[in-house]
């Protein structure tokens, strides 16, 4: 099983860019809890993040065949971006948006959400915990999705 986890635009300044909105973790630290849940349990874990919406969707692209499934902080762009959307959508793999302030109840122009749509399920504002949430969820989409394999190879045997 491989998750794929993509962090949009600034996710690198977190801990030094409004910590009263975000927190005061690194993305290092995210990543490093992330890491040791996967181990745990028998997943590989690959991180990735750019603040470019072009490479974030040539990533997304390169996960088709290559990923079990997606967490994706698309950051800003999960207001804009079509092109990350579309490409969500055409790698059809299992895939969790996570935010870490509730965008629900910021500025009204963070609440158009071109994303969630095409996601599997979305985590918001549970700040840094919410990827620990997202983890827990992709590795039981995981494990069902596997379950299911498993019984139609049996009923066709």
């Amino acid at each position: 099983m491989k998750i794929v986890v993509i962090q949009g635009p600034n996710l690198n300044m977190l801990g030094i860019r409004e910590q009263n909105i975000y927190g005061p973790m690194k993305l290092e630290q995210i990543h490093a809890q992330m890491k040791e849940v996967a181990t745990q349990n028998g997943a590989e874990i690959e991180f990735f993040q750019s603040n470019l919406e072009g490479e974030i969707v040539d990533k997304i692209q390169e996960c088709y065949g290559e990923a079990d499934g997606l967490i994706i902080n698309a950051a800003a762009y999960t207001h804009t971006s079509i092109a990350i959307r579309d490409a969500i959508s055409a790698v059809s793999l299992p895939a969790i948006e996570v935010h870490i302030s509730n965008i629900h109840r910021r500025e009204e122009f963070r609440q158009k959400n071109m994303i969630a749509p095409v996601c599997t399920s979305s985590v918001v504002g549970f700040g840094p915990f919410g990827y620990h949430l997202a983890m827990m969820g992709m590795l039981q989409i995981m494990n069902e999705i596997k379950a299911a394999q498993e019984a139609q190879a049996q009923q066709q045997a």
